[in-house]
């Protein structure tokens, strides 16, 4: 075989080098930063935890909640959070919705309610401020989460996603903030936060990851959480 023919007959796929830099952070770089990140922070945000926990505790329940998510390839884990509903909140749930058929009605449409009657005292403020998502830094240093990324969602939540289309969430680990966080949270449905997890997919970068962060520092201090 002459070499001319080599040549000709080999197919080789060049990469175009702009997507380089976002194949490289995507599969090893942001989990770096979340690492080093998350290490730098721990000392600060592991008093502000233990302070909160102590605070949850008061009303004689436990302080600490895990629920189980949907992760990176559909695989599930235990997500954590302090807790900010009453400790009955699941038959409370069932029982709202049985005997009030506009609040059944929000919550299939958004899988949240806008006036929550089991959100506690101290739970209001701490989803407002969003400090009930602290715990998740464990999650971020387990690799189950992403300091950045798509909100976790429900089991139960699966299949409504996945029959709306959505597929860029499963991509990524889930993340303590990102996108639909920040800009979307009560204003969107929740099949609404597919087009959120698609434009972050597709704009993945350090520089939006960093941008993303700095917006929630933001969004602690003014309270616009929920």
């Amino acid at each position: 075989m002459k070499h001319s023919d080599l040549t000709m007959n080999t197919a080789v796929r060049v990469e175009p080098a702009s997507s380089r830099p976002v194949r490289l952070y995507s599969n090893f770089g942001k989990r770096a930063v979340d690492i080093v990140i998350s290490l730098m922070l721990l000392p600060i945000v592991l008093p502000v935890i233990i302070a909160l926990w102590g605070l949850v505790r008061r009303d004689g329940g436990y302080g600490f909640y895990a629920q189980e998510r949907v992760g990176r390839d559909g695989r599930t884990f235990a997500c954590w959070k302090l807790r900010t509903m009453q400790m009955d909140a699941e038959k409370r749930l069932e029982d709202l919705c049985r005997v009030d058929p506009e609040l059944a009605a929000e919550w299939a449409r958004d899988q949240k309610l806008e006036c929550d009657p089991r959100i506690t005292g101290i739970g209001a403020f701490l989803r407002a401020s969003s400090l009930d998502e602290l715990p998740q830094i464990f999650n971020v240093l387990r690799g189950d989460m992403s300091l950045v990324g798509p909100r976790p969602f429900m089991i139960s939540q699966e299949a409504l996603y996945r029959d709306a289309g959505g597929s860029a969430y499963f991509d990524l680990r889930p993340g303590i903030t990102g996108p639909w966080q920040i800009d979307g949270r009560s204003g969107t449905t929740f099949v609404e936060r597919i087009a959120f997890d698609n434009a972050y997919v597709h704009k993945l970068s350090l520089r939006v990851d960093i941008a993303l962060l700095l917006r929630t520092v933001s969004v602690v201090l003014n309270r616009t959480g929920r």
